[in-house]
């Protein structure tokens, strides 16, 4: 039985009109974008699940916060508010704005490591991967073998195999480790959540062997929501506390603020103490996004970003943000559809190939049922899975994910009960024919990042 849909903890004060194609126009669209969903114009989509990055609503508050941003070029009081903002909650001493998370890897990866060397982390997600590889180091994937079983409900199937990191850094050397990423909450295996009691013992792992520890924190609040609704000791912890213990075990962090900092456009990179390692930090920063008080954005960017980043850690709203997902989950689990079990902290992970198992991995599963939700109710969703991986850097040849999900990433504070009953009965509708769905074949494909950019065209 379908959970109770929880009403939402905002008055809605502006709409956006949109528009569902008829069936055979959303035919003709997906064939013109080549099968690639990021082809598509945004003006041709109904629901638009691509991805909850800069596609979420801003307050009032921030949208006023908007027209206050100090638009100097150096030393402008945005810059400060975001600073003392970002302090508060991370705890850090050291905060460096950029544009957004890609730029922060960019920023700090290029410091810390180069070929020959490698970074572990409970997964890399598509971008961290690709900034790991543009250093001429290789990322390796080190997660609980929880995760690997899409049915089975865990509390936290995003942590870190702790045991196997310590194998992995003395089988390569802990000099040649560059760093240990710990995403929270874990996207590539379905935005699930990580515990703080496995932030701690990686750590620990990490201070034992002198190597540095990351935190890739886009979605910090998620988790640690997710940490006081199921991990013990928490129940009467505030967001921010379990926030700044979080964050007090590394070393670093990257963020992309387009997430839980729910602004269109940001990111920042955080420097616990090591004051020598942000001043190579500002140096980038310089060199690549700009002057370091505004770091690639505009004022009125670092203000609505300093007031979202508070607006991220309210309780009603993770409360009402993790519950829609939820109920996105329970209409699943009534019609039989699997997916990442439990749901995760910002969209529902469908196990592509549990839905469609006759299509190899070589043939993108995840891609198929991508395709397939457009056109069966104009729904805009993406890959995560072999196609996204895309092929091993040193023999060309097609990665193997260990996943392979259409993951369906809810923006905040944008869509409504009835837009979630769309999704879950367009799931439901293909459900019914998906003996009859093809895989996809990669006509043209750049050599990083491709699932951005391939054209692709179905398998008769």
């Amino acid at each position: 039985m379908a959970i109770t849909y929880l009403p939402e903890p905002f008055r809605i004060k502006m709409v956006e009109t949109i528009k569902m194609l008829t069936p055979e126009e959303r035919e003709q669209r997906i064939a013109e974008a080549k099968y690639n969903l990021f082809n598509l114009k945004g003006k041709d989509v109904y629901i638009d699940l691509l991805t909850d990055s800069g596609t979420n609503a801003m307050s009032q508050e921030q949208w006023a916060g908007v027209m206050k941003g100090d638009e100097a070029y150096a030393g402008g009081a945005s810059y400060y508010k975001l600073l003392e903002a970002a302090q508060d909650i991370t705890g850090y001493a050291y905060i460096q704005p950029v544009h957004q998370g890609r730029a922060a890897e960019k920023v700090l990866f290029g410091i810390l490591m180069g070929k020959g060397q490698f970074s572990i982390s409970n997964m890399h997600f598509d971008t961290t991967r690709a900034h790991v590889e543009l250093t001429g180091a290789r990322a390796i994937d080190c997660v609980v073998s929880d995760a690997m079983d899409p049915a089975k409900r865990a509390p936290f199937k995003g942590n870190m195999d702790v045991d196997k990191l310590e194998s992995l850094i003395k089988k390569y050397g802990a000099e040649k480790v560059a760093l240990v990423v710990m995403t929270v909450t874990n996207n590539s295996a379905g935005g699930q959540p990580v515990s703080m009691q496995n932030i701690r013992e990686t750590a620990s792992v990490c201070k034992k062997y002198n190597i540095k520890f990351c935190i890739d924190a886009a979605r910090f609040a998620e988790n640690a929501f997710f940490i006081k609704k199921r991990e013990d000791g928490y129940r009467d912890a505030s967001i921010k506390d379990i926030t700044n213990e979080m964050f007090s075990y590394a070393d670093m962090f990257t963020m992309s603020a387009k997430k839980d900092a729910i602004v269109n456009m940001g990111g920042l990179i955080g420097i616990k103490d090591d004051a020598e390692l942000f001043s190579a930090c500002k140096g980038r920063t310089i060199s690549f996004e700009g002057f370091i008080t505004y770091g690639g954005l505009s004022g009125r960017d670092l203000e609505s970003l300093a007031i979202g980043l508070y607006e991220g850690i309210d309780e009603n709203q993770l409360r009402y943000r993790i519950g829609q997902i939820e109920y996105l989950a329970s209409r699943l689990d009534d019609a039989g559809i699997t997916y990442q079990a439990p749901a995760g902290g910002h969209g529902i992970f469908v196990d592509a190939k549990a839905l469609l198992p006759h299509i190899p991995y070589y043939e993108f599963p995840g891609q198929a049922l991508a395709v397939e939700l457009y056109k069966e109710a104009g729904i805009r969703t993406c890959d995560i899975g072999s196609y996204m991986l895309g092929n091993d850097p040193d023999t060309g040849k097609q990665l193997h994910a260990e996943f392979e999900f259409t993951r369906l990433a809810i923006p905040r504070r944008v869509y409504t009960q009835a837009h979630i009953d769309v999704m879950a009965e367009a799931l439901i509708e293909i459900k019914k024919r998906a003996n009859r769905v093809k895989g996809y074949k990669i006509t043209w494909e750049p050599p990083v990042l491709r699932h951005f950019q391939a054209s692709l065209k179905p398998l008769t």
